[in-house]
């Protein structure tokens, strides 16, 4: 068995480089900058790591966003053979414009491990911390899924937190929730970072509902497994989508039926998830600049050992092969 334990850090690094990249342009209004540098940063620190990778998939070509290419080889083609998910900036609007919760972030596995849903459309998302693992489905009604959860935390609804991005297409979840006087975060972007919120001991977050895309409810898969979670996926059956999305999803051997737990995105028992702070978040701080370098909030979460670790790291600028450009 691979061991990708002595990989983690070298995985943070690359989180925090996208992360340094994307901060660049915070508030600017240009996402298609941001996505660039971000992958800009994050491919130059993968192309010096001691593995013969692949990234089967990278959050962004959908919508013509710069990204890694399907299936491009990564690192200098010795070591484990891994396989990476990333999302070199999951909130690149959110970054563009200013606003809170965007994260950079990666899940990494032996090859073979890693399931990914087509970036074609949504899938609904419920993820929450060990409390109710086993107990929820998604046959349930919102209303069943927060009550089973709730009982499972010993919460009465005033106490309890659900979080979930503010779109269109959950309003209808939105006034389920609202009816059951629960507390609801709304958030512009970032489904990543609020899928391993939920599982963080005291976040005061206790759940995630709603429809986000396919790659990031893999990664979000990596990180819930590491910590002992659980996320539960199924195809959103949107009123806007493309009269024959199910038929393609069907096509590329999708059950659109079925539910796809964290186990089955992220499979096998070495495993490991990495983020890094863009924007101030629920989860991490943002990058914060300093004379000759920048300062940066990551976590990495792992199995077998079901490690969290959280860092900050200070970068200098000078010297270094990837940020030298910027002094």
């Amino acid at each position: 068995m691979i061991s990708l334990r002595t990989l983690a850090p070298s995985l943070t690094r690359i989180t925090a480089a996208a992360a340094v990249g994307a901060a660049l342009h915070i508030g600017q209004g240009n996402p298609k900058l941001v996505d660039q540098r971000a992958v800009d940063f994050s491919r130059a620190l993968l192309a010096q790591m001691e593995v013969d990778g692949e990234v089967i998939c990278c959050e962004g070509p959908k919508d013509n966003a710069p990204a890694f290419s399907r299936r491009e080889k990564v690192g200098i083609g010795q070591g484990p053979k891994v396989e990476f998910v990333i999302d070199p900036v999951d909130g690149t609007t959110a970054t563009s414009k200013g606003r809170k919760d965007a994260i950079s972030a990666l899940a990494c596995a032996p090859k073979g491990c890693l399931q990914v849903l087509p970036d074609d459309g949504y899938y609904f998302k419920v993820t929450t911390d060990y409390h109710a693992k086993g107990k929820i489905s998604l046959d349930m009604s919102i209303e069943e899924i927060v009550q089973v959860v709730a009982e499972q935390k010993k919460k009465q609804p005033e106490n309890f937190t659900v979080i979930m991005l503010e779109r269109e297409r959950h309003q209808e979840i939105l006034s389920k929730l609202r009816k059951l006087g629960v507390r609801i975060i709304l958030i512009e972007d970032g489904d990543i970072a609020a899928s391993v919120v939920t599982c963080i001991p005291n976040s005061g977050i206790d759940l995630l509902l709603g429809a986000g895309a396919g790659p990031e409810a893999t990664i979000g898969a990596t990180a819930v497994k590491c910590l002992g979670g659980t996320m539960l996926v199924k195809v959103w059956k949107g009123k806007k989508d493309h009269e024959k999305r199910l038929e393609r999803l069907e096509a590329e051997g999708i059950d659109i039926a079925k539910t796809y737990s964290e186990s089955e995105l992220a499979r096998g028992n070495e495993l490991v998830f990495a983020a890094s702070g863009v924007t101030k978040g629920e989860l991490l701080d943002g990058v914060r600049f300093i004379p000759n370098g920048a300062v940066v909030s990551s976590l990495c979460a792992r199995l077998p050992s079901g490690t969290l670790e959280k860092s900050e790291s200070m970068m200098r600028f000078k010297g270094h092969p990837v940020y030298e450009q910027l002094t």
